[in-house]
C-alpha cells in the first residue's frame, strides 16, 4: 500500500503559478503517480501522471503546455507546477498512485489516493 500527502494549494488569481506536491511513502515501486481534480459538482478529472522511475509523463488535453509533473526522486515527492492558472482550474487536487500500465496514463487503476488540496483561481 502507498500512502500520499499533498501540499500546496492556495488562493491565486489568474495568470499565477503555483506548485503541488505529493509526498509518497509505502511499497513504492512499479506505480504510476497521478494527478486528478475535481471541481464542485463536476466529476473528477484526469490531469495527467508520471512513472515513478521518473522516465515518462503524461497529461490531459486540457492542461497540456501549462501543467508539468516531475519527480524528486530523493525526496519521493511528485511535483504538480501549474502555470498560466484560469478560473476553471478551481478543483480539490489530489494525487493517487496505480501500477503501471497503459490503463494508468488514460487516469484509470488508481488505488490510492491523498487527502486533496484546494486550489482556488480567481478572476
Amino acid at each position: 500500500q502507498v500512502q500520499l500527502v499533498e501540499s500546496g494549494g492556495g488562493l491565486v488569481q489568474a495568470g499565477d503559478s503555483l506548485t503541488l506536491s505529493c509526498a509518497a511513502s509505502g511499497r513504492i515501486f512499479r506505480h504510476v503517480v497521478g494527478w486528478f481534480r475535481q471541481a464542485p459538482g463536476k466529476e473528477r478529472e484526469f490531469v495527467g501522471g508520471i512513472t515513478w522511475g521518473g522516465t515518462q509523463s503524461f497529461y490531459a488535453d486540457s492542461v497540456k503546455g501549462r501543467f508539468t509533473i516531475s519527480k524528486d526522486g530523493a525526496k519521493n515527492t511528485v511535483y504538480l507546477q501549474m502555470n498560466n492558472l484560469k478560473p476553471d482550474d478551481t478543483a480539490v487536487y489530489y494525487c493517487a498512485a496505480g501500477l503501471i500500465s497503459t490503463a494508468a496514463s488514460r487516469g484509470r487503476g488508481y488505488t490510492d489516493w491523498g487527502q486533496g488540496t484546494q486550489v482556488t483561481v480567481s478572476s
